[in-house]
């Protein structure tokens, strides 16, 4: 096992990098839910980390095994995010149109509209496969593992910073949330063809 400074300055950018989407996500939550409690703050952020960690780890497994079944899905990558940040987002930005003079305290993101944000922002982590593709199985689920606790850092950052701002935006938070939530679907959808 060669863990030398380059797999970890490596790993933590891949981790960055590939956390961006769900930042922009995580914000869009703390948008729309300012109460959100600390657990679940940490349950959310958890679930991004989770996805993040496990889709460079099934893309590496992909490339392991079956890497001609991963290269013909991979082009389908952009339209599923698309389809689900586009759902979600399409979904968050009609109720908060519907009910804009409302100051509704439900909770606004369900375990189901979580995990459909989970796989839409870290589909296209299953690329980062390919990128870690030299790595024996132990350095691959290392760099998984912190890969997944930078998303954390970096989703639990992107929910307070949401919840700040949505305070002070109240009654336009769900709509903010769900333009955003669109706009990240649309910029993975249109950077794929760039």
């Amino acid at each position: 096992m060669n863990l030398g400074v380059a797999f970890f300055v490596k790993s933590v950018l891949l981790g960055v990098g590939l956390a961006m989407d769900a930042f922009s996500v995580s914000l869009a939550n703390g948008l729309n839910e300012p109460k959100m409690k600390k657990h679940k703050m940490c349950g959310v952020a958890g679930v991004f980390a989770g996805f993040q960690f496990a889709m460079p780890m099934i893309g590496w497994i992909c490339v392991s095994t079956i890497a001609r079944l991963f290269g013909i899905f991979e082009k389908f990558i952009p339209w599923i995010a698309l389809i689900l940040l586009g759902y979600i987002g399409g979904k968050m930005l009609y109720e908060g149109i519907k009910n804009k003079d409302a100051q509704e305290d439900k909770p606004s993101v369900g375990l189901k509209g979580l995990l459909l944000q989970g796989i839409a922002t870290s589909i296209d982590a299953l690329s980062v496969g390919f990128t870690i593709s030299e790595y024996n199985c132990m350095e691959a689920l290392l760099a998984c593992l912190l890969i997944g606790a930078v998303t954390f850092i970096i989703c639990f950052a992107g929910l307070v910073i949401g919840k700040k701002a949505g305070t002070k935006l109240a009654g336009k938070a769900g709509i903010v949330g769900g333009v955003i939530l669109i706009g990240i679907g649309l910029e993975i959808f249109i950077t794929s063809f760039i």
